[in-house]
């Protein structure tokens, strides 16, 4: 029996500049890609607006040791290069640019580059949520060398020595607590004289012998020479200035959605999350969601994988449901 090879990188590309596809993805993080993965392997030819910054967040992130496969560990850059790799070696079409307006009003769906429109059959969004941090060019200098806004990604590297939380919510006060599995001891620094986490949340890390609560308190610099190793500090009610020593900082002030795009387009909630009717679909037939764009609890590149899995079959599904594809039956996504 003969097969056909999946088309190469090079192929994916030449043709990229098509404007007209069965399925696009807006997003090329762990859920962008995996949607892509699969929706390649369906013969949707997906195309995957990748963004001027592509392939997430992971990016940023140095050591993945919690992803399944690899043993060893593996660099963020390292794993998102080879999600990419294997997403156009099944033929999807990579496009490193921003989608700067789109329109769910009507089928076929349309999105723009700039002037540049494109249109989709279905679409999958997956742009992510982005971390909140200080604003500080010291705590962006040491990202990834000490400070980290991901305690469940990165805090097993800080087994026994001193760290910092700083924040003053429910996500604070439950990154301080899942710290102190490893954590010889977490300060939180909060800028108020009172946190604004949940009652329960505030007792149990009031009470954990592991934690230490500094009020009023605001980090100024992150300093160090390899990695952290002090924080500067400054009181928000006399300006005392202060230091502190600590292995790490971890920061907790929330997450962003990245869904300003999409405003008066899908359901939004409270937060700016993408809501969803049922599985990944929207209220909008479809378009569907995948990954931290909707998921503010887990937060993990595997669950966002998971997302781009089910976001791809649902898509494929409700195209074949619309009769813009034929009706299959594959035995192996």
């Amino acid at each position: 029996m003969t097969t056909t090879a999946p088309p190469t990188p090079a192929d994916t590309r030449q043709d990229a500049d098509r404007r007209d596809h069965k399925l696009a993805i807006i997003g090329s993080g762990p859920a962008g890609l995996t949607a892509a993965i699969y929706a390649a392997r369906a013969n949707l030819e997906p195309m995957v607006f990748a963004g001027n910054t592509p392939l997430g967040q992971l990016m940023i992130t140095s050591d993945v040791e919690n992803y399944p496969g690899f043993p060893g560990g593996i660099q963020g850059p390292e794993l998102m290069q080879l999600f990419r790799d294997q997403a156009e070696r099944f033929g999807s079409r990579l496009l490193d640019k921003d989608v700067t307006r789109v329109d769910f009003s009507q089928r076929p769906f349309r999105m723009w580059v700039g002037e540049d429109e494109y249109r989709a059959d279905a679409v999958i969004v997956a742009t992510g949520a982005s971390a909140l941090w200080l604003g500080l060019p010291s705590e962006e200098t040491f990202r990834g060398r000490g400070v980290s806004a991901c305690a469940t990604c990165d805090g097993f590297f800080f087994r026994d020595r001193e760290i910092a939380v700083v924040g003053g919510g429910d996500t604070a006060l439950e990154e301080a607590l899942f710290l102190t599995r490893f954590a010889s001891k977490v300060t939180m620094l909060h800028r108020r004289e009172a946190f604004r986490g949940s009652k329960i949340m505030q007792d149990r890390a009031l009470n954990h012998p592991k934690i230490v609560v500094r009020w009023n308190t605001e980090v100024t610099e992150v300093r160090g020479e390899m990695t952290v190793n002090e924080l500067a500090l400054r009181d928000t009610v006399t300006g005392e200035e202060s230091t502190l020593a600590v292995q790490g900082l971890f920061v907790a002030i929330g997450y962003k959605p990245n869904t300003s795009l999409f405003e008066g387009q899908l359901d939004l909630d409270a937060r700016g999350y993408c809501t969803v009717a049922e599985g990944t679909r929207t209220k909008v037939e479809g378009v569907f969601v995948a990954g931290d764009v909707h998921d503010h609890e887990y937060r993990q590149a595997i669950t966002a994988a998971g997302d781009g899995c089910r976001a791809a079959i649902d898509a494929e599904r409700w195209l074949e449901s619309v009769g813009e594809i034929e009706a299959s039956t594959p035995t192996n996504w």
